[in-house]
């Protein structure tokens, strides 16, 4: 079986050695960029099955390259970074990332993630089957911020959470994204057009992790997402 190839964009060599030796440890194949430019066709590629990609990039910002590669490619994205405020965790979410990880850190907890990110893409083949969930697949706890799927706890970020609960009130009902933005986020029109779909994504990834032969939410090309009727 081919070794799943990991891209690490980092300028800082002895960090990006780190990474490097951490994942090819753990059977992992890596390549090491110092400079976001270069990465841009690689990934479009599909020739990596994830990218590690450092925010305070010499040539581009590490947020921005996410969102030029959102527009054409969806390769699962964790970010490093030498800030931790929630303000930069939001962003990153909301530009299409799927983790986020703050200097310093370590390598082996970094391998961790990768693993999780690429579980949550890819769900194991001998799960593919999974028996259909009982009538009522999600239970929400509200107050304790809290919700399952098909039995199993699920893993939200708060806007993960609050969109789950926006679907859940109306089953089989098709909201465009504005009106999920509207019910969803604080400040919806400072948010960034892609906001709702990248976090649609995430959703959906922890939910086919649990139960990769159901897929509740639909998506309604031009029009927006709803959740399946009968769950």
């Amino acid at each position: 079986m081919a070794k799943p190839k990991i891209l690490i964009v980092e300028d800082e060599p002895a960090i990006a050695d780190a990474i490097s030796y951490a994942l090819e440890t753990d059977g992992f194949e890596t390549r090491t960029l110092h400079s976001g430019e270069e990465s841009v066709p690689l990934l479009q590629s599909g020739a990596f099955a994830l990218a590690i990609l450092d925010i305070g990039l010499p040539d581009i910002n590490g947020v921005e390259l996410c969102k030029r590669l959102r527009q054409s490619c969806d390769v699962p994205i964790i970010f490093l970074t030498a800030r931790d405020t929630e303000l930069d965790r939001v962003v990153g979410l909301e530009v299409g990332a799927d983790d986020y990880v703050s200097k310093p850190f370590s390598p082996r907890e970094l391998s961790a993630r990768v693993k999780a990110v690429l579980r949550r893409a890819r769900p194991e083949p001998e799960s593919s089957s999974s028996v259909p969930c009982a009538p009522s697949a999600f239970t929400l706890d509200a107050d304790r911020f809290q919700a399952s799927f098909c039995g199993r706890p699920l893993e939200l970020s708060r806007y993960e959470f609050f969109l789950l609960q926006a679907l859940l009130r109306r089953p089989g009902q098709v909201y465009s994204r504005e009106q999920l933005m509207e019910m969803v986020w604080d400040a919806p029109e400072s948010s960034m057009d892609r906001t709702v779909d990248a976090h649609i994504k995430n959703l959906r990834a922890k939910l086919r992790a649990i139960n990769p032969g159901l897929d509740p939410i639909v998506t309604h090309r031009g029009l927006g997402y709803s959740l399946k009727e009968g769950l």
